[in-house]
């Protein structure tokens, strides 16, 4: 067993998949995450044909492994967005639903249209970098 890594496989999100949905390292701040997918609990891509309803499937799915891992959407320090297409206007219809999801936290991202994503009839991936804030400098003891 590797030392310093916590996998993280939250329970609601598909079962079947090959990775862990993320991954924290010590001091226990660092969270890496899989490529969330537009999947459902039981590993079936939803909304298939549809980059919108895609996009909102991958960021709930994102936002669990975020929280399963000790963070939220609020502690991403990056994204990578991926859309199978080649089509600009659903790239920018994918990018509405994170920036929306992102609210006012603008961390840096990266939007790509790629060729293929790993599903059958996926269009829409996200990953992600985190800091969870579990970290604390050394004190003294607080008096009880």
């Amino acid at each position: 067993m590797t030392t310093g890594i916590e996998l993280v496989r939250p329970p609601t999100l598909s079962a079947p998949a090959p990775c862990a949905y993320a991954a924290v390292t010590d001091p226990g701040r660092m969270v890496y995450t899989a490529g969330a997918c537009p999947l459902d609990a039981d590993g079936a891509t939803v909304a298939v044909g549809d980059v919108t309803g895609q996009a909102r499937q991958v960021m709930t799915n994102l936002r669990t492994a975020l929280e399963a891992a000790g963070a939220g959407l609020r502690d991403v320090l990056k994204t990578t967005v991926y859309v199978a297409t080649a089509d600009r206007a659903d790239l920018l219809a994918a990018w509405a639903v994170v920036r929306e999801e992102l609210g006012d936290h603008d961390a840096p991202s990266t939007l790509v249209g790629v060729t293929l994503l790993g599903y059958p009839d996926q269009l829409v991936e996200v990953e992600a970098v985190a800091v969870r804030d579990s970290w604390q400098e050394p004190g003294p003891p607080h008096a009880g």
